[in-house]
């Protein structure tokens, strides 16, 4: 679903200064969306709430019930989000734009539902002792994020560029303002405000979706039909999300690490604050990827298989071949350069940050770490995204059960070898996996010819 790629190639046909950065500051929102917004925005409520809503420890309450929010949205919703868009896309190539709405409604329908009956029995049987209107909140909360998650999906591919720019700027900038304007009423006010912001940005999606992709049809579930999603990409979303987050809840519910929030909520404040920080940090690397990957990447991506499809000469095949594997190989070293960069930023100006911030200067060894681990994601997302261009399904799914393991694994012994060895379990499980990755993506490039034409 290449819109985004359409767009950045006509900004940088223009061949400006003014264009360029145009290009990179839209890569750089669309590509982080929701996940480096939604911190920024979740931090400065937080900020700014401290002396309105008291006790203060209401305002660590919203936002780790946000936060629990977004993880469990996350995980629950993995497991179509990719299966679908590869379904969706495949209709629209077949041009089959009239099933891409119903469908889509079909999908929406299915997660109200579904994320809706679950979420009503997690707050009735785990949130018992907290407040009626929090529950519901919540509740409201959480699948509204499921749908989000999955409405996003068809972000990539609508060439309203600069509309996609302003619908999550709107968005959030409700969020913040709600939250900010129903701060007297305490931990449900800033609910409130999160819940608002969420339902105008999921409205905003939903409008732009039935404009695009009109249809004679409301509903469909053709997506369910066997064989309609790939098995493969249910498995590969559910254990990228849950290895992302595999660290974070060792973290908070390992006893030394962890602390009761609310309920049966849990956060590790000597974990969380610097992961949350060196997020921030991978808003270039991500800008980078989408621009790179999404217009050099792809152009002689479609060049090499449409030479394939339509008969051209050998000798053109492996020119493009050779184009592709060299773009590749650009993409992934300046997204390595530039995160870097960003990186060495982070540890010049980390203790001035954290001074800014409140936040105590012991945190600097694991926000120096974080960070690390933050660039090694960006390229790991740079990797799988290729992956997925080539159609290699297995290889993705390895790659995630690989990180996901990992993650999990060496997470637990950093637990027991103590605090100075926190948050190297995430950044050695990410380096392993980008390593393993790039030997794969060699072998696969290697034999990308001779698998394109005998493999049929």
């Amino acid at each position: 679903m290449a819109g985004i790629g359409f767009e950045l190639r006509k900004l940088l046909r223009k061949e400006s200064y003014t264009s360029l950065f145009q290009a990179y500051a839209y890569a750089g929102i669309i590509s982080s969306g929701p996940w480096i917004l939604s911190i920024i925005g979740i931090l400065a409520i937080g900020m700014l709430s401290v002396s309105v809503v008291l006790p203060n420890f209401q305002i660590v309450q919203f936002q780790i019930s946000v936060t629990y929010i977004m993880v469990t949205s996350l995980v629950l919703t993995g497991g179509v989000q990719l299966a679908f868009t590869r379904y969706i896309a495949d209709r629209l190539f077949e041009k089959k734009d009239g099933m891409v709405l119903p469908n889509f409604n079909g999908l929406m329908l299915l997660v109200i539902v579904v994320c809706g009956v679950l979420g009503l029995l997690a707050i009735l049987t785990l949130f018992r002792e907290e407040s009626d209107a929090y529950r519901v909140l919540m509740l409201a909360g959480f699948v509204i994020m499921c749908c989000i998650w999955v409405a996003t999906l068809f972000l990539s591919g609508m060439k309203q560029y600069k509309e996609i720019v302003y619908l999550f700027a709107l968005g959030y900038a409700i969020t913040v303002a709600s939250s900010l304007v129903l701060r007297p009423l305490g931990l449900e006010g800033l609910l409130l405000g999160f819940v608002i912001g969420h339902f105008v940005l999921l409205m905003g999606m939903i409008v732009m979706t039935l404009r695009n992709y009109p249809s004679d049809h409301f509903i469909a579930f053709e997506f369910l039909k066997k064989g309609a999603m790939y098995p493969t990409l249910m498995i590969t979303g559910l254990f990228y999300n849950l290895g992302v987050w595999a660290d974070k809840l060792l973290f908070w519910y390992f006893p030394d690490t962890g602390q009761a929030i609310i309920g049966p909520l849990r956060a590790s404040m000597i974990y969380d604050l610097p992961v949350f920080l060196a997020y921030l940090a991978i808003i270039p690397g991500m800008a980078v990827f989408l621009v790179r990957i999404e217009t050099d990447f792809v152009e002689y991506f479609q060049k090499f298989y449409d030479s394939v499809r339509d008969g051209g000469s050998l000798d053109y095949i492996e020119q493009m071949r050779d184009e592709m594997v060299f773009t590749i190989r650009q993409a992934l070293f300046e997204i390595i350069k530039i995160q870097s960069m960003a990186v060495l930023i982070v540890f010049v100006a980390g203790p001035t940050l954290l001074d800014l911030l409140g936040i105590s200067r012991l945190y600097l060894p694991l926000l120096y770490v974080d960070v690390v681990a933050a660039g090694l994601q960006v390229v790991l997302l740079g990797l799988l995204n290729i992956f997925f261009y080539l159609d290699k399904r297995a290889y993705v799914m390895f790659l995630t059960a690989l990180f996901l393991i990992l993650n999990l694994g060496l997470t637990a012994v950093t637990l027991q070898l103590g605090a100075a060895f926190y948050g190297y379990g995430f950044a050695v499980a990410l380096l392993i996996t980008v390593v393993v990755a790039m030997q794969l993506l060699e072998n696969k490039l290697a034999r990308l010819e001779y698998e394109t034409f005998m493999l049929q």
